[in-house]
């Protein structure tokens, strides 16, 4: 991994970044053989207008004249198409690498633990996936494939004067050492102006990703004014980062042009006083080619500082990209073993778990503690228990979402560390309370885009579910855009699509995150034989609140604050008369309902 410094030249940074160019070494080959004949062709110009100054025109050679006019037209065509051919080719490659390089973040995000999304921002990935990449492909197109152009150019240019008068190349040249030491103090500020930059339109980005997907909490509470408040200052922050950089700029290059105001006066000044000393040996075209040089020596140069500061925020943007792909939080210890059916058989043998895992000293940390029980394949195990009681996190643990300390979990007798995680996860179907759909249709919510699942698949387990006639109804049926998180559709008619999500998935164990929680008495009528059919010939975990959807269920565990308080059948711990008992009083003798 390489360090993270902000350096522009960070050479380990730099060999990462273009390893995602190798796929596209042609495209590479041509940008840099472009900027190696632009370098040349630069003082080509010059040169031929003073030649043809002195060699023509003073002489009076009018067909001489014409030739170098057609010669320099030529020239002046063949550098627009070389400048026309390097800009786009620098940016399909930067493009291009780009692509793969986002392609490559992406799928590690999707591959992280939920424990690295449990502490970092959506919006601060949505940063590093969007603008900070856009930040490393100005690497190529307006960084360091440019950076070498110039600095060849200058290179090309400085030889070129040398070689037609070394005096007054020394003359011209004086000023440069205040145009290097400006451009260094240029850099170093510009560079803490970029960074913050970058910081505060993350700190924007996750500001906004919250809070638009939070707008209905904020409008509930009314506090738009709040929060308005709260963005002016974030903006505010963004804004200033900005006026900074650009106040930098407004220094710099005003300081570049009197630097090079300079050094056309010095070349003037020796100009002139040679004409007085000698007459005769007046060259107008030197002296013209000179004014050009000075030109076509300060702009590289004073782009130099631009396009180093592009190359700067090039790497800052690789460093949290690469920061993003170093991240560690995969699940690893991934098997091979997927047999060609599942029985569903589920092992939990004295399990500790903590989602700190890195700061595990008291036994407190734990939120399961020593949890032990076994359930045969096809039976159902219901958990219950207060909120915080670990009934979620053990159902985390069993996805290998997170990883446990102590103990082992088997599925069909195989630890689940030697399954194969993706042949793992599509055997467990999980339905949560809340239901998240994508912005896509319907069809495509319940195969989440699996080829393998046909629409007639999808039919008849909406019918089984009992959702088939109001998805019929509406426009479009099973090619409805349910918008965001599917923002169209009521609770209930989401929480029935999960149901046709699992059911068409066909999985070994099931899982039912208290799944009727949140629809409305008719429709929970109407699922609940649909559940009756899902969990039939599968192994079901059900979440409950409600204990009354859990009386049937082969097994109750028990849960408080992370450990098995009791086990077994809703008869037998009534017979206890401990914690489960006390649960089912509370809640049956708050709604008035008569105990079976």
């Amino acid at each position: 991994m390489s360090k993270i410094t902000g350096d522009a030249f960070n050479v380990g940074l730099l060999r990462r970044v273009f390893e995602y160019v190798k796929p596209y070494r042609k495209i590479f080959a041509w940008s840099v053989v472009l900027t190696l004949l632009l370098a040349i062709i630069a003082p080509v110009r010059p040169f031929l207008i003073g030649y043809t100054l002195d060699e023509f025109i003073l002489k009076g050679d009018y067909s001489g004249l014409v030739k170098m006019t057609i010669l320099m037209l030529l020239l002046l065509i063949l550098q627009t198409l070389f400048q026309y051919c390097h800009t786009l080719l620098t940016n399909i490659l930067g493009q291009s690498a780009i692509k793969d390089l986002r392609v490559n973040v992406f799928n590690h995000i999707t591959k992280l633990r939920l424990k690295y999304f449990d502490q970092t921002p959506i919006g601060q990935l949505i940063t590093r996936t969007v603008s900070d990449l856009e930040t490393i492909a100005d690497i190529f197109s307006e960084g360091l494939i440019a950076m070498i152009g110039d600095l060849l150019q200058v290179i090309v240019i400085i030889g070129f004067m040398l070689y037609v008068d070394v005096e007054l190349t020394i003359v011209v040249l004086l000023p440069i050492p205040l145009l290097i030491v400006a451009t260094r103090i240029f850099q170093k500020a510009i560079k803490k102006a970029f960074q913050e930059i970058r910081t505060e339109v993350s700190n924007l980005n996750t500001y906004l990703q919250e809070h638009i997907s939070g707008i209905s909490i904020i409008q509930y509470f009314a506090r738009e004014d709040q929060e308005y408040k709260k963005f002016i200052k974030i903006n505010s922050r963004y804004r200033d980062a900005n006026i900074r950089s650009n106040w930098y700029y407004s220094i710099f290059f005003p300081v570049v042009e009197m630097i090079s105001a300079t050094s056309l006066g010095l070349l003037i000044w020796y100009g002139a006083n040679s004409i007085l000393k000698n007459p005769l040996e007046v060259r107008p075209g030197v002296i013209t080619t000179f004014i050009m040089c000075i030109n076509m020596l300060f702009r590289p140069i004073r782009e130099l500082a631009d396009k180093f500061n592009t190359l700067q925020m090039g790497m800052v943007g690789a460093e949290r990209v690469f920061k993003v792909l170093d991240t560690k939080e995969t699940t690893t210890n991934i098997g091979t073993f997927a047999p060609t059916k599942m029985q569903g058989s589920i092992s939990f043998d004295k399990v500790w778990f903590s989602y700190n895992q890195d700061e595990i000293s008291e036994e407190e940390s734990y939120v399961l503690k020593d949890i032990s029980f076994e359930v045969k394949a096809g039976q159902t195990v219901a958990l219950v228990g207060a909120t915080g009681a670990g009934k979620s996190s053990t159902i985390n643990i069993l996805n290998r979402f997170y990883e446990i300390q102590k103990g082992t979990i088997k599925v069909d007798g195989v630890d689940i560390k030697e399954y194969e995680l993706s042949y793992l996860r599509s055997n467990i179907a999980t339905v949560l309370q809340d239901v998240f759909l994508f912005s896509d249709t319907i069809f495509n919510n319940i195969t989440l885009n699996n080829p393998k699942i046909t629409f007639e698949e999808v039919v008849d387990a909406a019918k089984k579910v009992g959702a088939h006639d109001f998805i019929e109804r509406l426009p479009g049926g099973y090619h409805y855009n349910v918008m965001e998180r599917g923002a169209t559709l009521s609770a209930g008619q989401a929480q029935l699509i999960s149901f046709i999500r699992a059911l068409v998935y066909q999985p070994s164990i099931l899982v039912l995150d208290e799944a009727t929680s949140s629809v409305d008495t008719e429709t929970e009528m109407l699922i609940q034989t649909a559940i009756d059919k899902l969990m039939q010939g599968r192994t079901s975990i059900v979440i409950a609140h409600r204990l009354s959807t859990i009386q049937k269920a082969d097994l109750i565990i028990v849960l408080d604050k992370g450990e098995i308080k009791e086990k077994g059948t809703h008869q037998a711990l009534l017979k206890l008369d401990g914690y489960y008992k006390k649960l089912y009083d509370l809640q049956f003798s708050s709604v008035g309902i008569a105990k079976n």
